[in-house]
């Protein structure tokens, strides 16, 4: 149905083509009830709004950056290194996060300096992840970490490592407490896109 054909909306209403206000009534709280069931629908199965709040992901998302999440990719596959997510964060699933999927199930990340490498059953000698997404003034301080992911758990980090509360802190991200894949940023206009800042890496 189209909302430019209201011929098909008469025709919809009534079997002899006049409509009746019962009828009508009828239809409008027939569709009224539709159209709120699809909207919970889209909202709780398939993607929700988020709006950005923090510097974590600076800066590549900032205040008031409007994101659509797509919560049903991931019931058909799984998260891929790079990708943008939003979580719930463990400690307190209240609270909705931002963040970069860097290790995946059955890796060891290792943080040294600035240095993040993954080793894996590919690379047992591990690599280390190119990040040109990362701002090199939102480098700063030590991170001397290893740790090893079991197999559905996720190491994330946010692009502004100087303040971003990411696994370095509360650990790692168990696969029940991600939301979603950010999907598509509408605002600011300047800068709508989809997949807005993925990013993909050579292991080697």
């Amino acid at each position: 149905m189209s909302e430019n054909s209201p011929g098909e909306v008469q025709n919809a209403s009534s079997s002899n083509g006049a409509s009746t206000p019962k009828g009508s009534q009828r239809s409008l709280f027939i569709y009224t009830v539709v159209a709120l069931g699809l909207a919970l629908i889209i909202r709780f199965f398939i993607a929700a709004p988020y709006v950005v709040s923090g510097a974590s992901m600076e800066p590549n998302f900032e205040d008031w950056h409007y994101l659509i999440v797509d919560r049903i990719s991931y019931t058909l596959g799984t998260p891929a290194r790079g990708d943008v997510i939003v979580l719930d964060l463990p400690q307190n699933e209240s609270r909705a996060l931002i963040k970069r999927v860097i290790g995946l199930p059955g890796e060891t990340v290792v943080l040294s300096g600035q240095k993040v490498t993954v080793l894996n059953a590919a690379h047992p000698q591990g690599f280390t992840l190119s990040e040109p997404y990362l701002d090199p003034a939102n480098l700063a301080g030590s991170n001397e970490l290893t740790m090893k992911l079991g197999p559905d758990e996720f190491f994330v980090l946010g692009d502004n490592r100087r303040v971003s509360a990411d696994s370095r802190i509360w650990g790692s991200l168990p696969r029940k407490d991600i939301v979603g894949r950010v999907f598509l940023r509408l605002y600011p206009f300047n800068t709508i896109g989809i997949l807005p800042a993925e990013s993909r890496y050579l292991e080697n």
